[in-house]
């Protein structure tokens, strides 16, 4: 996937694509749609994927999945080094230091959660486990 094609993507309203073999969609907010692909156990690896946002959370997901490329609108110092030690291609439009909250008053709860974690697999456990908490996590 080029960035032209990311960028319209995101033009067209979705939050996250990733293709490959297919395409899958989702226009919702926040990490929900990524973590429902990685808990779908459906194969993505060399993928493709388009994202708003990427920090550390998602980028452990996208590390699970197996993607190959990952572009983004803002992506984090943090993500950007987890994806490249995993041989991830990473392209973002705006680099952060961190991803805010909705509010943008304090961290993403999601970089909270997986914030002194270094093992993919613990990340996905403790992502999920907010999710829950915040009532945000699809049954």
């Amino acid at each position: 996937m080029t960035e032209e094609e990311a960028r319209r993507f995101f033009s067209a309203g979705y939050t996250l694509v990733l293709t490959g073999g297919d395409v899958i969609t989702d226009r919702r907010r926040g990490i929900s749609p990524l973590y429902d692909v990685y808990r779908s156990g459906r194969d993505v690896v060399g993928w493709s994927a388009a994202d708003r946002i990427v920090g550390k959370a998602a980028a452990m997901l996208y590390v699970l999945l197996g993607v190959g490329e990952v572009h983004a609108e803002v992506m984090s110092e943090d993500a950007l080094v987890l994806l490249a030690e995993h041989g991830i291609r990473a392209e973002c439009e705006v680099r952060s230091r961190m991803i805010k909250n909705r509010a943008g008053t304090d961290y993403c709860p999601m970089e909270k959660a997986v914030g002194g974690i270094a093992d993919p697999a613990a990340a996905a456990c403790a992502i999920a486990a907010k999710l829950d908490e915040l009532g945000r996590a699809r049954r």
